[in-house]
């Protein structure tokens, strides 16, 4: 039985290997291992591909959508909009900066947050507003940030998943007032570790993320404010910079891999597709995620076969023991709970043959008849 991964960073190192290795060594030598010259360019591409004037890169992608948040004023008293089906740092990043995560169900043909459901939400004291690009889908952004302009609030895009896609011409990370970015390894753009970075058009907003990430430092040892340490390290910058060349051409490759997913799975009863944006470039296929009536039971067959699969995710955060306290309960968020009970992600990533995608569509076909 030969194993199938979710995913195979080590096929990805085996490409860039020398790259990797030759720019990982210029660091090393160069002693700069914080801040620097790497840092600093792969900052001025990463922004260049966003279509934006700024980025700061970070330690995580939690940190860089709390730091883009407090940045923002956002605080105590205030709440942020956001969608109970996304992953844990979502609504950790807006609780960390004292403000409440008010949730919303996403729309049932696409799993992104419902653009109609944010009128009920918001309050008062609703702040800013954070779309979740899942699976590597952009949001409905353009009605967001019409939405979040009539009524002054910040739009914020939790762009952890959606590296280079785009709607209209415009990349994940140029919408609203900022955006944030997580570089954990399995992501389409990943660091050799963790990694983040905040990319905006507005250089006051700019500035003040890039204090607080240095300890509030405008210059050394002048601490302006309280900050925290969280900084892009030079290896992580240089691994990126790297990649970052390479992106487009993977996430190419992820849509056609897509593609054939889409083309075998649509003739199998009992396997429902989560639809796909108009454009075609609106999706980079971070995750592929199917909806299973029989999902456990088909995840096990796979397993049994040797093929990794992934849940993405089994809990929404209000049904969360750590977010029990928002006052949120079993049936407030339907679509989210019928997603958490149905969804599995297959193996997918550039490096994966068309043969091994026929062979995950074969053994679940398999564990549905």
């Amino acid at each position: 039985m030969s194993r199938q991964p979710l995913v195979d960073l080590a096929r990805q190192f085996e490409e860039i290997r020398d790259d990797v290795m030759r720019a990982v060594e210029a660091v090393m030598a160069s002693g700069a291992f914080i801040g620097g010259e790497r840092v600093r360019a792969f900052e001025a591409e990463f922004a260049a591909f966003c279509g934006r004037e700024h980025c700061i890169g970070v330690a995580n992608g939690t940190d860089a959508l709390r730091l883009a948040l407090a940045g923002l004023g956002v605080g105590p008293g205030d709440e942020v909009i956001t969608v109970a089906n996304t992953f844990v740092a979502t609504a950790e990043a807006i609780a960390q900066c004292g403000a409440r995560p008010v949730l919303v169900d996403a729309r049932p043909d696409t799993l992104l947050i419902d653009v109609v459901a944010l009128e009920a939400a918001r309050s008062s004291r609703t702040r800013a507003v954070v779309p979740v690009h899942l699976y590597g889908a952009l949001a409905d952004v353009e009605a967001m940030d019409a939405w979040c302009a009539r009524y002054g609030v910040a739009l914020v895009e939790d762009a952890a998943q959606a590296h280079g896609a785009a709607r209209g011409g415009r990349r994940a990370g140029g919408f609203g007032a900022a955006a944030a970015f997580s570089f954990y390894p399995a992501k389409n753009l990943g660091a050799a570790g963790d990694a983040g970075a905040v990319v905006t058009g507005d250089p006051s907003l700019a500035r003040r993320v890039r204090l607080l990430a240095d300890h509030g430092q405008s210059e050394r040892y002048v601490h302006e404010v309280e900050g925290v340490n969280s900084r892009l390290d030079a290896v992580q910058a240089a691994v990126l910079s790297i990649k970052l060349r390479r992106l487009h051409a993977w996430n190419a490759r992820r849509r056609t891999l897509a593609a054939l997913y889409r083309e075998r799975l649509t003739k199998l009863a009992g396997v429902s597709l989560v639809a796909a944006p108009l454009e075609p470039d609106a999706h980079v296929y971070h995750l592929f995620v199917v909806r299973l009536p029989a999902r456990d039971a088909v995840r096990r067959a796979l397993a049994a076969e040797g093929i990794e699969t992934g849940l993405h995710y089994p809990i929404p955060i209000h049904l969360q023991p750590a977010f029990r306290h928002l006052g949120y309960g079993p049936g407030d968020f339907p679509v989210a709970e019928a997603a958490a009970r149905e969804i599995l992600s297959l193996p997918l990533y550039p490096e994966m043959s068309e043969d091994a995608v026929e062979h995950v569509c074969d053994a679940i076909a398999r564990a549905l008849a």
